[in-house]
């Protein structure tokens, strides 16, 4: 069955990656692995759901700090790409972000992609301190992670069909709550 490699410690392991590479480059579907990770977990009772959530939330926390560590070490225009009129405007819409409470923005940047990104990078760069950051990060990241994975275990759960069905389900569904999540925050800076 193609979903017993996720059911392994493997899967576990490739969810962490995939949450850890998706904290440096938003293309990476790691979103969708823990959604996918949770469906599993809950139609075959493996992976264990509590071990889904930690560790997609240590590895989205250690992904945000190593953003955050390049944030504060390299700052937000060394390299050309940082000089680019659209990430100069998410860096600047994540200083004005960051000044309005730091607590808030990690918590909700954590679900928006190139926010999340932009704002872990200007934490750093505006030399937020560490520990601070670091205890809002974590709790966010975990926050983050049980809410994906609840997604996933919460439509094994209601729909029939096994962990195949439950992972198609549950990907789909979460790729449907961020494009609606987009677009209302398109929506709402018009």
């Amino acid at each position: 069955m193609p979903t017993d490699l996720l059911a392994g410690p493997w899967g576990l392991a490739i969810m962490s990656l995939l949450v850890l590479g998706d904290s440096f480059f938003v293309v990476i579907p790691g979103e969708i692995a823990v959604t996918a990770l949770g469906a599993v977990s809950s139609a075959s009772a493996s992976p264990p759901l509590w071990a889904v959530i930690v560790c997609a939330g240590v590895a989205a926390a250690l992904g945000d700090a190593t953003v955050y560590v390049i944030g504060r070490t390299v700052g937000t225009e060394r390299w050309r790409w940082m000089r680019a009129p659209r990430v100069q405007q998410a860096l600047t819409w994540a200083r004005r972000r960051l000044d309005g409470g730091l607590a808030m923005v990690l918590f909700t940047g954590r679900f928006v992609p190139f926010a999340r990104l932009a704002i872990n990078l200007v934490a750093g760069a505006s030399r937020i301190h560490p520990s601070r950051y670091l205890c809002l990060a974590v709790a966010a990241a975990l926050g983050w992670a049980a809410y994906q994975a609840s997604v996933g275990a919460l439509i094994a759960v209601i729909v029939p069909g096994g962990p195949v069905v439950a992972v198609l389900v549950s990907v789909a569904v979460a790729v449907g709550l961020g494009a609606a999540i987009d677009f209302a925050t398109r929506r709402l800076r018009r």
